[in-house]
């Protein structure tokens, strides 16, 4: 019977050695690292393969794909959202990722991505907010207090210095969760009853809603000058938090433009609206932050080169550890060309 070989075993990593591997490394050194994986990424963004993610529309949500290369490893995650799960006790987001050689097109990584995508997520909004966000930020508006809140606001915290998280969610039982899941992170957090309260005094405003609509969470007047504007919720076509008044007086980041002008915020605006390509930032090419009352705006999407960083990241760090399952994925015939024989013997 064939015994597969090492080069064809894959190394998996299911949802309870991803947990245990974040414990291991822990949360907020997680999230930085990933950040600095994630920068780095931008940093060489012209060399990476760009393609809108290739979606699967229904009524109740959406499947996709979200392929990429470097010209040395490939990588896809597969992720679906479906906002009407939260209802029936189910995630709205679950995710599960490969990276691959592309020298022999050999999978060298498969990985579950619910929890990575979260993580990965809040470690690029923090990253963003890194150069984008007014200089000494200590306080976030927490909009929205699903599966993604807690991990944005320790990213906050781990990378931009926040200390108070100030908590809106139209359930409150969501922003209860959320404040007992921080209560032992450092973290302040403030549970509040509407959006214009949970935004007062915050440099920070992150909005994460699940509705599958065209949503009003900021009005135009609830912005004022000088903040930074953490959009994540909009990530779909019919799916945004944000009156087109405020897009009007932001400078806009962005991720992919063919991707964001379907999906994000900026879906509501004509395509001749200037937005900025958020690479150039990180790597000198444009300005973020010019002045202590501009708005930004990062219209985030989620775009396959930052689950590439993550799967990237992932594979360095399972690598001999008892964190990972080594998959028999692949038929591996000691004559490559004698895959039918292969079979037979397995009969014997």
């Amino acid at each position: 019977m064939n015994t597969p070989s090492d080069k064809a075993l894959v190394p998996f990593v299911s949802v309870d050695n991803m947990m245990r591997l974040i414990h291991h490394i822990g949360v907020g050194d997680m999230l930085r690292d990933l950040a600095e994986y994630i920068e780095s990424d931008f940093h060489r963004w012209e060399l990476f393969d760009k393609t809108p993610r290739v979606a699967s529309h229904s009524d109740v949500g959406v499947i996709e794909l979200m392929p990429t290369s470097d010209g040395e490893a490939y990588g896809f995650k597969y992720v679906n959202g479906h906002p009407k799960n939260t209802a029936e006790g189910l995630q709205t987001v679950t995710a599960f990722g490969l990276l691959a050689d592309v020298y022999t097109g050999y999978p060298v990584l498969l990985t579950e991505m619910t929890i990575l995508t979260a993580l990965r997520t809040a470690a690029t909004s923090a990253m963003v907010a890194k150069y984008l966000a007014p200089k000494n930020s200590t306080t976030m508006a927490m909009i929205g207090n699903g599966a993604q809140s807690e991990f944005q606001s320790l990213a906050m915290k781990a990378i931009c210095c926040v200390e108070t998280i100030r908590l809106y969610d139209k359930d409150r039982a969501a922003s209860e969760k959320c404040a007992a899941n921080l209560a032992q992170t450092g973290l302040k957090t403030v549970i509040c009853t509407t959006p214009e309260e949970a935004i007062q005094g915050a440099q920070i405003l992150t909005t994460c809603t699940a509705d599958k609509q065209n949503a009003t969470i900021l009005s135009d007047n609830m912005v004022g000058a000088g903040v930074h504007i953490n959009a994540i919720g909009g990530d779909c076509p019919g799916k945004t938090e944000l009156a087109s008044g405020i897009l009007n007086r932001s400078d806009v980041f962005v991720e992919f433009p063919p991707q964001t002008r379907v999906e994000g915020e900026i879906q509501q605006m004509d395509e001749s609206f200037e937005v900025t390509e958020f690479w150039k930032v990180v790597t000198g090419q444009t300005p973020g932050r010019t002045s202590d009352r501009q708005i930004t705006l990062f219209d985030s999407v989620g775009f396959a080169i930052e689950d590439f960083s993550a799967l990237r990241y992932i594979r360095d760090k399972v690598k001999d550890t008892p964190y990972h399952y080594d998959l028999d994925l692949l038929a591996d015939p000691d004559d490559p060309r004698d895959l039918f024989g292969m079979l037979q013997r397995a009969k014997a």
